[in-house]
């Protein structure tokens, strides 16, 4: 099903006109409106006058991460304070959050995006959306939801956890479409057995995925317990939350809705924008977000870009699933995790070494994440109880700065892995 007929099967020539008039609008806007841009744009020696082609967005300044957390919290608002009428933001695991501010028409597009997402695994008014994704701050549940609604479609916005419940209401209430990252629906299908649940009797017959990395083996394993077909879906919080890109029901790469959503690939190192079929860093930029738009926004996930016809109809481009990152972070259970934000909780913690490493395993279908971290000589010498106190004592201070649990285990002195370069602080064992 294709939810915009219109915009989803633009020919190219006038898809390019469209990103055109909306690129050098958006420059104008952000040169105009927000200190941050027109100073970049100015070191740049850019005006917006000149920008009149794609091709010129090649000479248009890069955003990074580190740039919107400067700019927290309002320095890339776009619009007056009170046109805002919704603000997410990221974790914040690194220091300050990232805030993507909404303003009404921005909703509405998020609305749209997220419809046409939802349509491409079939989804219509008579269908029974589960939303697991968590509610809040976060972008995942309310980016379902506000698809769900465009539709018209029944949407249960009962958020992530509670697993005996899940399964409750996935029995219960007929839901025929669920929403989530892929670890908890091989979680669900692992409990919905154990208690004795047939998913081949359930009118389940379809799930939108993502907000961490997964891979075709996952989704093989995911479509033959839970009996759906898995369609993988993109976004992020700095963009406007899911709805940036999803795959169709031909599973083959997913479509970027290229009208609101730019996307080039550059090379991680010069910046060079690269070729389809070529990896490298995925950059965004919004064409028509109104509270905070980005301009080349560096993604840091890894990736490409293919533009050969896709047989459901689509015009826009595609990009390949999420290859792998740029820099160090982890993405868990759909939150964010940086080793830096690990490393700064440590150093406020007394009795151990800044010597740690994050071991990150798939148990039970979740993402776990252990801290194995080293004492001092005095901790060492300490009563197992004193031990198992600065292991809680550390652990609640971890889940408080990351927002997500973390077992910690202390370790010897000197046990942790030196390295004469970067230090090896990451030990992935998930079979993806």
């Amino acid at each position: 099903m294709i939810w915009n007929r219109e915009m989803e099967t633009l020919g190219r020539a006038s898809l390019a006109r469209l990103q055109r008039e909306r690129l050098a609008d958006l420059v104008a806007r952000v040169h105009g409106r927000v200190p941050f841009y027109r100073k970049k744009l100015e070191a740049a020696g850019i005006k917006p006058a000149a920008v009149k082609d794609l091709a010129d967005i090649t000479g248009l300044p890069f955003t990074g991460k580190d740039e919107l957390r400067e700019t927290y919290p309002y320095g890339l608002l776009a619009v007056e304070p009170g046109k805002i009428v919704e603000i997410h933001t990221s974790s914040g695991t690194t220091g300050k959050p990232v805030v993507d501010a909404y303003t009404q028409s921005d909703v509405d597009l998020w609305s749209e995006v997220m419809a046409r997402t939802l349509a491409m695994v079939g989804a219509t008014a008579g269908d029974v959306i589960q939303n697991a994704y968590g509610y809040g701050l976060f972008t995942g549940g309310l980016g379902v939801h506000y698809g769900a609604r465009r539709i018209g479609a029944n949407v249960i916005p009962i958020s992530g956890g509670n697993t005996a419940r899940q399964i409750a209401i996935l029995r219960d209430f007929g839901s025929t479409i669920l929403a989530c990252t892929p670890s908890y629906s091989l979680y669900l299908a692992e409990v919905g057995r154990e208690e004795g649940m047939d998913f081949s009797k359930l009118p389940l017959r379809a799930g939108v995925f993502g907000a961490e990395p997964w891979s075709e083996n996952m989704r093989k394993e995911i479509e033959e317990k839970l009996r759906l077909k898995a369609i993988d879906i993109y976004g992020l919080t700095e963009i406007i939350g899911p709805g940036v890109a999803s795959e169709c029901e031909r599973q083959d790469m997913l479509h970027v809705f290229e009208d609101h959503f730019y996307p080039e690939i550059i090379d991680p190192a010069s910046g060079r924008v690269l070729g389809d079929g070529e990896k490298g860093e995925l950059i965004i930029t919004t064409l028509t977000k109104e509270g905070t738009p980005l301009l080349r926004y560096r993604t840091r996930d890894v990736t490409f870009l293919d533009r050969t016809p896709c047989a459901c109809g689509r015009t826009s481009v595609r990009m390949h699933r999420i290859i792998g990152r740029t820099d160090d972070m982890l993405i868990i259970r759909g939150v964010n995790v940086f080793p830096s934000e690990v490393e700064h909780v440590l150093l406020h913690v007394e009795g151990v070494e800044p010597h740690y490493q994050i071991v990150v395993e798939r148990r039970d279908k979740l993402d776990c994440l252990e801290v194995r971290v080293e004492m001092t000589d005095a901790l060492f010498s300490d009563e197992v109880k004193t031990l198992e106190a600065k292991e809680r004592e550390i652990e609640a201070k971890l889940r408080s700065a990351l927002l997500v649990h973390a077992r910690v285990k202390l370790v010897e002195p000197k046990s942790i892995p030196r390295s004469e370069g970067k230090a090896k602080r990451i030990v992935d064992r998930r079979q993806l």
